[in-house]
């Protein structure tokens, strides 16, 4: 059985995967079962001892002067959840449920937030199993933890709230029941325990930084199939070039376009059909690289959040302290998810000029207008560029930051919030409109290869050109095009043609 132990220091991206896409279980270490029984204990003494601490023996945010005492306890967490579970807009998808739940366990489990054991097991059992909560996607500041839809998934917990169990979706209660799990009552600490923290937007931004990663590999074989489309110069791409400038991003970008290209019989060398190419083609290396180095940037922040403590107060049981701070703030993944969302539109925006080159009869180098006979009487990629500049441009306006703007919560007690959730959604659009760009980038090439008459591609455009021709047929005639854009993007998504160019020329990077 696949499963990966959950520590709360030691959890990878690859794993993340693992777990939110592939259904691997998890398990607890018993160091992790120690620590989280130690902060337990300490909460337990708090309370015993009436001692004022913030959301244990108080209200929240603006409240926080209003003394919470004896059984009272109980029902301030229990209040807490239904009163912050305002979530809005459609359901986030299973696979960042499962994300968020498991990143909240990971940071439950390194014993720094007063949680019992009892109620982190019933958060793994819902994950084993498959009881995933409905959360909305919106209602998040950033910031005070991503308080509103992490409330939603403590619903169910406690027999509230819906979830999708098998396919179907329930009430929490009964999602609960059908996989047979006890809900809770929620005690002192618990509540805020489980909502205040960055992991919906650490869920979101992970899913996205990991496939933006493979997108960027996309990018070069889509860039590679145009350069032979166009007869392209390959001598851009030689080693020294990057190795002067010395940008780790860059220099992969250009290896992994020799490698993609090596034997093709359809580019040409410097000096042979022109002497230059335009920039997106030639600068290809370095604007996929520049991503390349953005990503690799946003993936080391991710692992840190999701190995991080981010609620509050935060519960130090050899000191005996629980100390109130910021933890929660989400402008540590803000930035970099600002930055994420730029570094994946950069991908789509050369994508969409090389698309450009390949219909516009002006800058192709003799293929037909528009990549089809009898042009007049037929549109041919006409109108797929026109789909792919309105997705470039909607990229354009949300790839604005998010993280620079703030509005005051809580009565001004919350008075810088970082938008870090929203950060993240865009991105993950960002994502989604970008894959398909360059599904059509490479849908085009194909044609512009049929066009001009395959000479011989290099040993990774094969494989591309043979996977998309073995679902999508040559246009030879105008035909609705959205089935063909629509395989094309699944295709990509699927990740098929990354895994088996790699299998043929080695790790791209």
């Amino acid at each position: 059985m696949n499963k990966v132990y959950i520590d709360g220091n030691s959890l990878t991206l690859n794993e993340f995967i693992k777990i939110t896409r592939y259904n691997y279980i998890i398990e607890l270490t018993e160091k992790a079962k120690t620590n989280i029984n130690k902060s337990r204990d300490l909460i337990d003494k708090f309370v015993s001892e009436n001692k004022v601490i913030y959301g244990i023996t108080t209200g929240f945010g603006k409240f926080s002067d209003v003394s919470i005492t004896g059984l009272e306890g109980k029902l301030l967490q229990r209040n807490l959840i239904m009163s912050h579970a305002c979530g809005v807009g459609k359901p986030l998808s299973e696979e960042i449920v499962r994300g968020i739940m498991l990143l909240r366990i990971n940071a439950l489990s390194k014993g720094y937030s007063g949680i019992r054991l009892s109620t982190i097991n019933t958060l793994i059992d819902m994950l084993n199993k498959g009881v995933h909560p409905i959360i909305p996607e919106k209602g998040s500041l950033g910031s005070s933890g991503d308080l509103a839809p992490l409330s939603h998934m403590v619903l169910v917990m406690i027999g509230e709230g819906e979830a999708i169990y098998k396919g179907e979706r329930l009430s929490g209660k009964d999602a609960m029941d059908k996989a047979v799990i006890e809900t809770i009552e929620l005690v002192a600490k618990e509540g805020l325990a489980l909502i205040n923290g960055t992991q919906v937007m650490t869920s979101i931004g992970a899913h996205t930084i990991y496939d933006s990663i493979n997108l960027s590999k996309t990018a070069d074989l889509a860039a590679a199939l145009t350069t032979e489309a166009l007869n392209g110069i390959v001598d851009a791409f030689d080693e020294r070039i990057h190795m002067v400038r010395n940008h780790n991003g860059q220099k992969c970008s250009g290896k992994n376009l020799l490698s993609i290209l090596e034997g093709s019989k359809m580019t040409s060398r410097q000096g042979e059909l022109r002497v230059q190419d335009s920039y997106s083609i030639r600068c290809t290396p370095q604007v996929h690289g520049a991503s390349k180095d953005c990503f690799e940037f946003v993936k080391e922040k991710v692992e840190i959040e999701m190995n991080s403590v981010t609620d509050n107060p935060i519960i130090f049981p050899e000191d005996e302290e629980a100390i109130s701070g910021g933890n929660f703030h989400g402008q540590p993944m803000a930035l970099p998810f600002d930055f994420l969302a730029i570094g994946i539109a950069e991908l789509a925006n050369i994508s969409e000029r090389r698309l450009e080159r390949l219909v516009s009869p002006g800058l192709n180098y003799g293929l037909p207008a528009f990549l089809i006979k009898n042009g007049g009487l037929n549109s041919g990629f006409m109108i797929v560029q026109y789909s792919a500049a309105s997705l470039v441009s909607e990229n354009k306006v949300l790839a604005h930051p998010a993280s620079v703007d703030s509005i005051p919560s809580s009565a001004n007690q919350e008075d810088h919030v970082s938008m870090g959730t929203i950060a993240a959604r865009k991105a993950k659009e960002i994502l989604d409109n970008s894959t398909r760009v360059l599904a059509m980038e490479i849908l085009a090439a194909c044609q512009a290869i049929d066009l001009r008459g395959n000479k011989g591609l290099g040993v990774g455009t094969e494989i591309v050109y043979n996977i998309i021709r073995g679902n999508i047929q040559i246009l030879e005639e105008d035909r609705v095009m959205y089935p063909d854009l629509n395989k094309c993007n699944e295709i990509l998504k699927s990740n098929i043609i990354v895994e088996k160019v790699e299998e043929k020329v080695g790790q791209l990077m």
